[in-house]
């Protein structure tokens, strides 16, 4: 989920904490676990500042080891004690239960959108994406919105988020039987289906979706219960000769070849260089494809330039690759 809907998520379950008669007696520790549940409901997003660095390291480590089983048993604990430290009065069982819950709950629901997160680490490293809730949901962001405006005006919170998420809890599973029979409807209409993505947009009646088939990717949306196939792109092996060797191996290419699951490439010779290309079939966007790894290697097989992420006009792409290249030489 985005980082606005994450700390409204921490701020309930501050509110569903009163419902802890150890929490509901002792305010410091009230105020302890709400400090707890606002930051643990972050946490696993620290990861954020990989950006600093540079887009390969963020792509393959956001939303995956500090997603982890042991990143989150490690969050609960660290938040936790931190906050011990000031308050050592309060009772830290209880502490650590409603951060370790917060934090637990924002991998949770990041695991339901299209980017999914890497939350079965270290048993395995596979994405786990199910692509039924956007990762900005105007609907659940409006009822903890709701939720907080109730409680400021005196509803009792514990009662009060009860209520509110057994609303959201209805809400998913609604998503998630429309995601269902949009997969079925899928299947009806397109022959020998190795995957399917779906992400759902704002709207509730608009998923995109992108498909592998033995031979063909196509790329769409469902809108109404109708399908629309907005590309269709024939279904090529990524060439095994020694140039796609050399990019698999540039970190650019590498990280975005170990998140996309569906992608198409482009290759392009020039007078002294050769261009790689790989597009994200699953963020399409008038008619362009955002999310894009792209690297240049010189005809002695030298890696000149690399990039990774979203850019939305082909301009804007040679702009960070020009920039990239004079920072580097």
């Amino acid at each position: 989920m985005d980082t606005a809907t994450h700390i409204t998520m921490g701020i309930a379950l501050g509110g569903l904490a009163t419902l802890d008669p150890v929490v509901q007696q002792d305010s410091t520790l009230f105020n302890a676990v709400m400090v707890g549940t606002i930051i643990g409901s972050h946490a696993p997003d620290f990861d954020t500042i990989l950006k600093l660095r540079n887009n390969a390291a963020y792509l393959r480590n956001h939303r995956g080891i500090t997603h982890s089983v042991p990143a989150v048993i490690f969050w609960g604990i660290a938040i936790s004690s931190v906050i011990y430290l000031f308050v050592p009065e309060v009772n830290f069982l209880h502490l650590w239960l409603w951060t370790f819950l917060a934090v637990i709950f924002h991998v949770f629901v990041d695991i339901f959108n299209a980017y999914g997160t890497q939350a079965y680490r270290p048993f395995t490293k596979k994405w786990v994406a199910y692509g039924f809730i956007s990762t900005f949901d105007p609907y659940i962001f409006s009822f903890h919105i709701i939720g907080i405006i109730a409680w400021v005006l005196g509803a009792n919170p514990g009662y009060t988020w009860l209520v509110i998420y057994f609303i959201i809890l209805l809400y998913y599973i609604k998503r998630y039987l429309d995601k269902r029979e949009i997969v079925s409807y899928i299947h009806q209409h397109f022959e020998n289906i190795e995957k399917v993505t779906t992400s759902p947009t704002t709207k509730q009646n608009i998923w995109r979706i992108a498909i592998i088939t033995k031979d063909y990717y196509f790329v769409g949306r469902v809108e109404d219960g109708h399908i629309k196939v907005d590309d269709q792109f024939e279904k090529i092996p990524v060439p095994a000769n020694e140039l796609f060797s050399v990019a698999k191996r540039d970190k650019n290419i590498a990280a975005f070849l170990s998140f996309s699951p569906i992608y198409r490439w482009e290759w392009n010779v020039y007078d002294d260089f050769s261009e790689v290309r790989f597009y994200d079939l699953r963020y399409r966007n008038e008619g362009h494809y955002p999310f894009v790894a792209i690297v240049q290697i010189d005809d002695n097989m030298r890696i000149m330039n690399s990039y990774t992420g979203w850019v939305f006009s082909e301009e804007k792409l040679q702009t960070k690759l020009n920039t990239i290249k004079q920072l580097t030489t």
